[in-house]
């Protein structure tokens, strides 16, 4: 039979990324009694953090690590690493029976009449309802200069760093100062390179994370209250730190501009340019390095989507998930859906419970109708 006679697969409601987002969704959607498929395109659930660099610790203590349904299954105030978070991902997913789909990779999203059709390889898919969940960190963006660099010297975006010996002997450039940046310069440091980092300062947290009283009566507040309650979009405060924080990223959570200088690592301003294959800084200081690791972001908006659900700033057009003018698209787990906590595991529930009630709100009044 050619792929084109095979007949498309119908669902209720197709969920596209198998992480924490997702698994969060299916879980909210099974409570209701709704019908669903979960699409991963990696071999394994929970391959996604088993991908990352391999000291990546989580930021944040155990205690708010855990999806809706199951609590982390380790000491309340330790940081997991990355393949214990993707082992609890796998455990969540087989304890409440997701349907997750893995090695299936979509490679279109389109609308047709009031159907949205998935394809992924020589099958079709459609759904009234389709679910975006998947975080910001998908297409690695760099600046466009990156390509003016010596050839000999190393370049690795965050999403392909795993160990410094990627990367040749001698200094280490980390561009992005973000939580993911000041952690892959310790990890370089420790290597016994000379290592900067280059970029705006995004704040810190108003503590010592690794501090056992600080965390045990500071965390809750910031977590749960400042990310999760106060800095939202049904707030004036969160309405206008949203930008900042979209732009910027996160405070630092666990490694402080302290503990850079207290381990070596130089902290100097953004990197701009090119200066005779070398990066060059906005103070015109042009350093000599044997590697570049670039922490500078990705983009959300894929390829294969071929519905128009993003502005024009590459934001998804969307209200606490839902989007406007396309009935039965969703988004959960991009940053500051709708609060800070949005893109962090402890936050991401509440997004996919809304989203899930929002699906069967719809699905009472299609019947009603």
């Amino acid at each position: 039979m050619s792929s084109a006679s095979i007949p498309s697969e119908p669902f209720e409601v197709i969920v596209i990324g198998g992480g924490q987002a997702g698994l969060s969704v299916g879980y909210h959607l099974a409570r209701l009694g709704i019908p669903f498929v979960i699409f991963d395109e990696r071999p394994r659930i929970g391959d996604a953090w088993r991908e990352r660099w391999d000291s990546l610790r989580l930021f944040t203590p155990a205690r708010f690590d855990g999806l809706d349904g199951m609590p982390f299954p380790a000491p309340p105030f330790s940081f997991p690493t990355k393949n214990e978070m993707a082992d609890y991902l796998e455990a969540y997913a087989k304890r409440f029976g997701l349907p997750v789909r893995t090695g299936t990779r979509v490679e279109r999203l389109t609308r047709v009449n009031d159907r949205y059709q998935v394809t992924a390889g020589d099958r079709t898919y459609e759904a009234p309802h389709v679910i975006v969940a998947m975080a910001t960190y998908q297409q690695p963006r760099v600046p466009d200069f990156a390509s003016s660099l010596d050839p000999t010297i190393v370049q690795l975006h965050s999403a392909d760093y795993r160990k410094p010996s990627q990367l040749p002997p001698g200094g280490a450039l980390v561009v992005g100062a973000g939580n993911s940046g000041v952690e892959v310069a310790m990890d370089l440091v420790r290597d016994g390179r000379r290592v900067w980092v280059s970029g705006r300062d995004v704040g810190e947290i108003p503590f010592k994370i690794s501090d056992p009283v600080a965390v045990r009566t500071l965390a809750p507040l910031v977590f749960r209250f400042v990310f999760h309650r106060v800095l939202t979009m049904d707030t004036p405060m969160g309405r206008r730190a949203r930008p900042s924080f979209i732009t910027r990223g996160t405070p630092l959570i666990r490694t402080r501009q302290s503990d850079l200088r207290a381990a070596g690592v130089m902290r100097v301003p953004r990197t701009a340019r090119v200066v005779d294959g070398k990066p060059a800084l906005d103070d015109g200081t042009v350093l000599d390095v044997a590697g570049v690791v670039w922490c500078t972001g990705f983009h959300l908006g894929p390829k294969w989507l071929e519905v128009p659900v993003f502005g024009s700033d590459g934001e998804p057009r969307q209200t606490r998930g839902v989007v406007p003018g396309e009935p039965g698209f969703y988004f959960v787990g991009p940053h500051y859906l709708y609060s800070v906590s949005s893109t962090m595991i402890h936050g991401v529930g509440r997004d996919a419970k809304f989203v899930a009630e929002a699906i069967a709100s719809r699905r009472r009044e299609t019947v009603a109708a």
